[in-house]
This record gives C-alpha cells, structure tokens and sequence, in this order.
C-alpha cells in the first residue's frame, strides 16, 4: 500500500507582494512613529536630548514584547487561531488613535522624569507599538508555512522590513517634518493603520489557501536544533552593544546641537540598514570589509574624542556615524552569520530584541544614574570591538608584550603631568598615538585592540581629571564645575559649553559687603545687560523680569535697586549648584530670596499672572542647544501674554551650529511684535576675563518699546523672512537653520577647550 503524499495547494501570485507590502508598511509605521511622537512629548521636558534615550529605551521594551508575543502565538497556537488574535489586537490598536498625550500626563514630577516618561509613552502609544511590533516576526513565520519556493528562508523579509523603517525614518526630518505639520501627520499615520490592518487580514487570507494542510510538512527543517543557552546570550549580547552605542552616539551628537528629529533618525536608520544589509543575500557590505574597517575608524574616533583634532561640527558627526555605523555591521554580520533555521526565527527575534533591549536600557537609564559623566559611550565602543570574531586571550609572549607595554605607557602619561603644558599634551599625543599605532597592527585580535582603546580612554579621564573639578548628571546633562588653573575664575559648564562663571576672591582679602561681578554673558557691557538696562530706563521705576535658565545665577546680580527676578530652571541639579553658595555666590549675595520656579517654562511660567513682568530673558540651553519649543510662534504668543504693556522678549541665541536670529525675528513677527538683533560687539568683551560676545535678540510691541536699544549702535531692526515657514509646535526646520550658520558667519557661543 503506498503512502499518499500531503495536499499542498499552489501559492497565489499575489502572496509574496502581499507579505511584502505588509512587512514593508508595518515595519514603515512602526518606526515613522518613533521621531514623531517623541517630538510631541519633547516640550513636556524642555527638549531635553535625554526624552529620546528614554523614549528608545520604552521603544526596545515594547519590541520586546511584541516579539515574545509573536513567539509565542506561533509556538502554541495554530496558524488561523494566530491570524484572527493579531487581526483582533491591531483593530483594538486603531480604536485608540489618532497619536496623542493621554490625559493626566501634563507636567512631569521633579525626580524620576525618566520612569514618568515611559509611563506616558506606554499610555499613549503603548498598545498600536506593541501590535506593529508583533507583525515582523509573525509575518515572516507565516510566510515559512506557505508553498513558496522562498518560504524555506524568510530571513529576507527581515531585509525588507528594515528597507521599510529605514526610508520613513530618513523621510521623516527630510520631507515630513518639514513640509507636514504635527496634527497632519498622526491623521495620515492613522490611516496607514487601517491599511496595515487590511493587508494583515489578506496575509491570513493567502497563508489560509496556501498553507500545507498537513502542519509537520512545513519545511524542511524539523531536525534543526533549538538554540542553546550560549546561542541565546550570544545572541544578546551581540545586540546589545550596538542597541547601547545607538542611545550613546545619538546622545553625543545631539547635545551641542539640538533634540530634534533630523539627529534622531540618521543614527537609527543607519542601525537598521545594518539590518538591510547583513541579511541580505547578497550583502553589499562584505563582512570581512565591515571587520577590516572598524578598527581604523574606531583610532581615528579615539583621536577626535581625546585631542580635539577638529572644530568642525559636521566631521565629527560624520567620523561618530561611520564608526557607528561599521561597529554595527560588524555586531548585527556577526549575528546573522548566527542565525538559525528559519523553524526557531521567532526564537531568535526575541532574543536579539532581548539584548537590544539590555543594550537601550544599560545605556539610557542605567548609566546617567550610575556615571557623574557620559562613560557608557567610550566603553560601548571597546565593546564592538570585543564583538569581533576571535576573541581570545594574548598567548605567550604577546600577553607579557602588551601588558608590560600598557604599565609602562601609565607609568610614562603620570610621570608627565609634572612637567610644563606644552611637553605634557606632547607626551601624551605621543604614547597615545604611539599605542594605536601598535594595536592597529594587532587588527585582527579583538582583545588587544579593544585593551589598547579601553586604557586609553581611561587613562584620558585620569590625566585630565582635575581636583578641583565637580561633575555631575542628572536627566537633563553632564553638570561641571571646575576652577581654572590659576585660580581665578569658577566656572559651570553643561556639556561643552560656559553657563557661568564667577571670579575667585582672594581668601585673604576682606569680601566685605561687595557683590560678585557677573561675567561671561552678562558681564557690563553685554547685549544682554544692555536690554535690561533698557528696560529699566523705559519704565522708568524698578521692574519686574523673568528668566528662563538659571545658569550659575548670574543675572540675579542684575536685579538691584527694587527690581525683582524670578527664575525659570528645569533642572532640579543646577538650583542646587547656584544655591550652593561654596560654589556661587551670585544668587545668596544679590537675590537670595529670589523665586525659582522649578520645571519647562512652557508649563510653569503659564502659572503666572498675565502682564506680570516688564521683561522675559529666554536664556535656556541644553549644552549649546537651545530648546525649540522654546522658540516657537505659541511659544512667543506665551511671553507676550506675560509681558507688560510696554515690556520687552529678550533671546539670547549665540550658538555654534544654529542660525536663529531669524526664527526669532519671525516668531515675533507672528506675534505682531517688532524685532531688533546684535550681533556681537559687546563692549568690554574679553575671552581672558570670561566676558563673552553674543547674539541677542529683542522682540517689543512698538518701537517706543525698545527705549535705549531704538538708538544704540548695532541694534537692527530684523524682519522674518518670509521665504521661511514660522516655526511652531508641530513645525522647525532644523536643516535650514544648519545651512544658514554655514553661509554666513554670526557671533559663536564660548565653548570649554
């Protein structure tokens, strides 16, 4: 009696176009919604470049999920049982759009901001992400128990729907974001949605026809071995490295120029192209190039990150991305050189998001909290370079060679710190670069090169700790503060940039009653003291301001002769720096009981009463960032509701990578208000004595408004451009004010050396 074989029906032309529009448009979705959202939340925390480490960190853990549940479905029910349940789940999605803040998420608590940031997103977007994160895997599982002649590996739909999230990711700050406003954008997404959810449903109507009818005929790979526990944490661990070095470049790039989108989305797409290309049939990318590749890129990165080797902004993102982008290659090449049969594909999906998931959360939320400084980024990098094949302990005389090499190096680097600047930064170029040289020889042995890279990032934190520098962290950046090396100014920095400085008096000279001199931005002759000079002699009695961003307290020492000030802060860390009078004393000398208003300006200053103030001075940055929803048309609707009758809106806008003097002039202009901008040629500037030139922008009613500044020298009457779109809530062109810093040539804010 013979055996009769197993019914398989003919698959449908239409399934491979089916299943790849699917993957493609969820996979679209899923990562469009990403740069946009997060957009949308940035205002509820002053646009700090933290909401998007800890947005990545949520988007991870829903990954997560939506992978475990994939596995899940497919390991424990059948296939039409698993069509109708997600079917079920995407439509209980859609009945939660349109994208928007659930309510109850309005103002965020002064501790914690990160865990209250999650719980918004899981809120408000929490259950549409997870059901498209669900759909990569279960369709690519699907698409392995139809009777294509490609269902016997899936893995290139995993290509395909990573072509799907690289080109919304690249499109969003390219053509979305700039010619689609906010409210249009999550409309049109929710439409995609209910197209998704059709496509779903066809997806399970074709694997329906096409499917084996005998359910152990599947593929040809019943035998394949599950991967082992070593696979899994292989797997992991191979993701979670360039997860985390995502969140840390992303971070570093973003801090000296703005939270926006555009520095968002070039690193993810990058890390999903990886993607694209590693599994691939044919890679464009050889493996073998990616590993030759990363540890040159990775000496040259070492050399720009510990000598400063150029100024210019866009090569040093440019050498961060590439060295990202090949130490990703190499992590996800190796991975895919990994994978196993297409029978354990969801197993494997849940474990590689698994260790992206570690990767996000080790390096947005777990190193701020534990590191005074941005550490987890150089030793993200030596870690990609442990994840190169051939991994091993140095044998014989190599191990005594490099370790004897590494001791005398130290030994070579301290005994240099006693001698003068000049020969110390020599010394130190020299054995640095004398060591990359050696480990670049050494290529191919990942543990030698990543030895070499780890020491030398330490050994550049050691040499240039200094003992009389404090650096701190909190949500929204890396706090220092530090005295110079003679001894005569204190100063604080966010990031790279000055956001204070006070002169150190002699501690044998009698203080007496003298008050600190403001220095830096707001030292006498200043754009900035000019306007509240200004002010002052408008109104014609003692006024009333406010300031947004405390800085060291500075301006407090502005508020004399029955004026008043009120202070603005979002960060719980600097109140406590310049009130922390064995650091400044402008604050517990000129204005100690001066109110500090503590959260984002937007939210609190909207508390105050309207016309409360004859001045505004919008002075916040996040290192040499300046928020954007701090300069937006509802932003300065806000302001002049605040303001006087005859009171005045104050921006300072110095910045080395930004052109804003016209989003002021035309955000103003939107408001019905005039504009005057300086642009440097403050009196009295002098690099040496920490006083500052700067660009300021001065926003009134009317010209009898602007008192003294209507008649001082280089005080233009500024009007917006009207070839620009005013920027918004739901609308910035960070590209276009990018490209105007390059044309042109205005006054650059004072970075550290």
């Amino acid at each position: 009696m013979t055996e009769t074989a197993p019914s398989v029906r003919s698959p449908s032309p239409a399934l491979l176009p089916v299943y790849g529009a699917a993957i493609f448009l969820s996979a679209a979705l899923l990562f469009a919604v990403q740069p946009m959202f997060t957009k949308m939340v940035l205002p509820r925390l002053g646009g700090s470049p933290s909401v998007w480490s800890v947005a990545m960190v949520f988007f991870q853990a829903m990954l997560l999920g939506g992978y475990a549940y994939a596995h899940l479905l497919t390991r424990f029910l059948t296939f039409r049982i698993a069509i109708a349940v997600q079917v079920v789940l995407l439509i209980a999605a859609a009945l939660t759009l349109p994208l928007a803040i659930r309510s109850g998420w309005g103002r965020p608590p002064e501790q914690g901001e990160a865990i209250w940031l999650i719980g918004l997103f899981a809120a408000s977007i929490g259950l549409p992400f997870f059901a498209l994160s669900a759909n990569g895997p279960l369709l690519q599982a699907w698409f392995s128990r139809t009777a294509h002649p490609a269902a016997n590996n899936p893995y290139f739909l995993y290509a395909a729907s990573n072509i799907g999230s690289f080109l919304a990711l690249i499109s969003y700050p390219i053509l979305v974001e700039p010619l689609v406003r906010l409210g249009d954008q999550t409309r049109a997404w929710s439409a995609g949605f209910v197209i998704l959810i059709a496509l779903i449903a066809a997806c399970g109507a074709l694997l329906w026809r096409s499917a084996p009818e005998r359910t152990d005929d599947i593929s040809t790979d019943t035998d394949a071995p599950a991967p082992s526990l070593r696979d899994a944490v292989t797997f992991m661990a191979l993701a979670a490295v360039p997860s985390g070095l995502l969140v840390a470049v992303t971070a570093h790039i973003s801090t000296d120029v703005a939270a926006v989108p555009l520095l968002w989305v070039v690193p993810l797409a990058l890390y999903l192209l990886t993607f694209v290309i590693v599994f691939s049939t044919r890679p464009i990318i050889p493996h073998r190039l990616a590993l030759a590749l990363q540890p040159f890129l990775v000496a040259a990165l070492v050399a720009v990150l510990v000598f400063d080797v150029t100024d210019s902004i866009i090569l040093q993102i440019v050498l961060h991305l590439v060295t990202f982008f090949v130490s990703a290659l190499v992590c996800h090449g190796e991975l895919a050189r990994r994978r196993p049969a297409p029978r354990h594909l969801t197993a494997f999906y849940m474990w590689m998001s698994a260790g992206g998931m570690v990767g996000g959360l080790g390096a947005g939320l777990i190193a701020p909290n534990v590191f005074s400084w941005v550490a987890e980024y150089p030793i993200l990098i030596a870690l990609a370079l442990l994840c190169r094949p051939g991994l091993a302990l140095p044998q014989g005389r190599a191990r005594v060679v490099w370790l004897a090499a590494l001791v005398l190096a130290a030994f070579v680097l301290l005994a240099s710190s006693d001698i003068g600047d000049y020969t110390d930064d020599a010394v130190q170029k020299i054995v640095v670069g004398a060591l990359l040289v050696a480990a670049l020889t050494q290529w191919k042995k990942p543990l030698i090169i990543a030895a070499v890279v780890a020491f030398i990032f330490i050994a550049d934190r050691v040499y240039n700790e200094e003992s009389d520098t404090e650096t701190m962290r909190s949500f929204f950046g890396v706090l220092t503060v530090r005295q110079d090396d003679d001894d005569r100014f204190r100063t604080l920095l966010h990031g790279t940039t000055i956001h204070g400085a006070e002169r150190i008096r002699d501690p044998d000279e009698d203080e007496g009653d003298d008050l600190p001199e403001p220095l830096t931005y707001y030292h006498d002759g200043s754009n900035l003291v000019a306007t509240i000079n200004a002010a002052r002699a408008r109104a014609g009695h003692p006024i009333k301001f406010a300031v947004i961003g405390l800085g060291a307290g500075s301006l407090a020492c502005r508020a004399q002769d029955g004026n008043t000030v009120t202070f603005y802060e979002i960060d719980p860390l600097v109140v406590r720096i310049a009130r922390d009078s064995d650091r400044f004393t402008f604050l517990s000398k000129c204005a100690p009981d001066a109110p500090i208003v503590v959260g984002d300006a937007r939210l609190t200053l909207a508390d105050a009463p309207d016309g409360a103030y004859d001045l505004i001075i919008v002075d916040a940055f996040s290192s040499d960032a300046i928020p954007i929803h701090l300069m937006t048309r509802e932003a300065m609707a806000l302001y002049v509701r605040k303001l006087s009758p005859n009171g005045m809106v104050v921006m300072h806008l110095s910045n080395r990578h930004l052109e804003l003097a016209s989003v002021a002039a035309g955000i103003a202009q939107a408001n019905g208000l005039s504009t005057r901008i300086k642009d440097g040629r403050d009196e009295g500037a002098d690099d040496e004595e920490n006083k500052y030139t700067s660009t300021v922008a001065a926003a009134a009613r009317s010209e009898a408004d602007f008192g003294d500044l209507a008649t001082s020298d280089g005080w233009t009457v500024t009007q917006g451009d009207p070839a620009q779109w005013v920027w918004t809530d739901d609308y910035s062109n960070i590209v276009d004010a990018m490209l105007r810093k390059l044309e042109r040539k205005p006054v650059t804010s004072k970075t550290t050396e």
